[in-house]
């Protein structure tokens, strides 16, 4: 797709069609990044955005027990007050 540089003021912008803002979930603000002399337009994500499904997808596929359990001690499991 091909697009044309509009003048915006002393800038320049671009239109983006509607059905690519849809699809790229673009909202009123968005990041916009150089990568490899591209421009990259990309949505703002909210910080750990996703992460409450992943970790229980984590807990259904059983990926969520503790590696290193060796990491305890006697005082982790008698002092330590667990609330």
């Amino acid at each position: 797709m091909i697009a044309q540089l509009i003048k915006v003021g002393n800038s320049k912008g671009i239109r983006i069609p509607k059905p690519l803002i849809e699809e790229c979930r673009l909202a009123e603000s968005v990041n916009l990044e150089v990568q490899g002399g591209a421009l990259v337009i990309s949505p703002i994500r909210k910080v750990r955005e996703g992460w409450a499904a992943a970790f229980k997808e984590m807990s259904e596929q059983g990926d969520d027990k503790l590696v290193d359990s060796e990491s305890f001690t006697d005082w982790d499991e008698e002092e330590w007050e667990w609330k």
